[in-house]
Parts: structure tokens; sequence; C-alpha cells
């Protein structure tokens, strides 16, 4: 005998709805909602070429100097992310509508900053991009250069020794050459 009260065995809500449906009507809906499940996918709408080569030509070159936001190491012409491809279309549709490239890297630039432009200007804000580099290299070699001639002056001046350090460095020795029991 318990003096606990068990509580009543809650059901699921739906096994009600499950058992007014018959096995064939379960399998229906079920199939229906497989069928309406491609419905949910979206593919991009697919361009159509551009009128004239040369403009073809333009834009390959044109992403090829614009880097991806998502990828941050491909240019757009690489890169497989949607951003890139939301980009390629904003380009080809100033490159459409008669915009140069210096006005499409422009317009770019202000909207997103230099980081899209795969060569950034050098100005104030981009110093540290291009001459960083170049900085850690220099601070880099003359650290090895100070720790070199540390190494070379340590090496020249003679060790100190003291009577306890020599006593040391000779009791050593000779349990060095010491033979084994």
């Amino acid at each position: 005998m318990s003096h606990f009260i068990k509580p009543p065995i809650q059901e699921p809500i739906f096994r009600h709805l499950c058992l007014k449906l018959s096995a064939s009507s379960r399998v229906l809906i079920s199939f229906l909602a497989l069928l309406a499940l491609p419905a949910f996918a979206q593919l991009p709408t697919p361009l159509q070429p551009l009128p004239s080569p040369e403009l073809a030509q333009r834009l390959k070159k044109l992403e090829s100097e614009l880097r991806c936001l998502v990828c941050q190491n491909q240019t757009l012409a690489e890169s497989p992310a949607g951003l890139a491809s939301d980009l390629r279309r904003e380009v080809r549709s100033l490159v459409e509508s008669g915009k140069t490239d210096v006005e499409i890297k422009d317009f770019l630039q202000v909207r997103y900053g230099d980081f899209v432009l795969y060569k950034p200007p050098v100005d104030r804000k981009t110093w540290v991009l291009w001459f960083g580099p170049f900085v850690l290299l220099g601070g880099g070699a003359a650290i090895g250069l100070w720790v070199g001639r540390r190494r070379r002056q340590l090496a020249l001046t003679p060790a100190i020794s003291s009577p306890a350090i020599t006593a040391k460095t000779e009791r050593t020795k000779a349990l060095l050459n010491e033979e084994p029991r």
C-alpha cells in the first residue's frame, strides 16, 4: 500500500486526433506534406546573359577586384556565399545601368567600407594595413639582432668563478667520471 497518490497518466494531445484518422488518411496527409516541401525551397533567379562579351569581361574583372564580405579572403567571383551572390547581382545591375567601374567601386565602398575593395586605398585609415607587416618584420629583425649580439657578448665574457662554484663543478665532474657499481 502506498500513501502517495499517483497522478493520472497524461496522454498526448494529438493521440485523439490520430485515432480518429484511418491509416490511409494518415498516409495521404504525410504524402501531401512531403509534396509541399519543395515549395519552401528558394532558388535564385537565373541571370540573363549580358548583351555583349565586353560587358561580361568587364563584370568578371570587377567581381575579381571586389572582396566577399562573408568569406573575407575570396573575391566576389570565387565566393559561393549568398551575400556574394547578392553583391554580384548588384554589380551586374550597376554595370547594365551604365555606371563606370570607378562609380561602382565608390558606391560599394561608401556602402560597405574599404574592406569591400580587394586592394584598399593607401590613406590614414589603412596605414596599419599597408605598413603594419613591414613594421612588425623590422621589429622582429631588430629583436633578433639584439639577442644575437647579447649572446655573443655573454659568450666572450669569462664566467665568474667563485671557490664554491669551482668545488661543485669538480665534484660533479668526479661523479660523472666515477664507474658504476
